[in-house]
């Protein structure tokens, strides 16, 4: 799937919310995840942007994330990430990440409903569009 372009579809209110959340950070020069913690229908409880401390690589706080999530009651999750690089397709470490962060929202029952990498030129890879979320 490296090298493949795939967009989150905007026809859903989370799809264009995985869309805002991209365009948001896409110019950041060093790498910036940034949540959105949902209702079931879409609508933001609240959000939160985690930069690195240099352009190569992003620690995230997992406990943190999901503690966020857990004190808005939020039952849905959207992600993004950018590629200060300009690639966005995803690396073996985002996907780790990714199935890492699924895997924390389940236990607390809600769900990670995308996680969208961007590129510096605007290009979006979402993991749900891929079908792995």
């Amino acid at each position: 799937m490296a090298g493949e372009s795939c967009d989150p579809t905007p026809d859903s209110r989370f799809g264009a919310l995985a869309n805002l959340l991209a365009a948001s950070i896409a110019a950041e020069p060093r790498e910036v995840a940034a949540f959105a913690y949902c209702d079931p229908a879409g609508r933001v409880l609240g959000t939160l942007r985690i930069a690195s401390a240099d352009s190569g690589s992003l620690d995230l706080p997992v406990r943190r994330i999901v503690a966020d999530a857990v004190l808005l009651d939020a039952p849905r999750v959207v992600m993004a990430h950018n590629h200060p690089s300009g690639d966005a397709s995803p690396s073996r470490a985002d996907r780790a990440a990714t199935s890492r962060m699924a895997r924390a929202f389940e236990a607390i029952e809600s769900r990670l409903v995308d996680h969208v990498v961007v590129g510096r030129g605007g290009a979006v890879w979402s993991f749900r569009a891929a079908g792995l979320l």
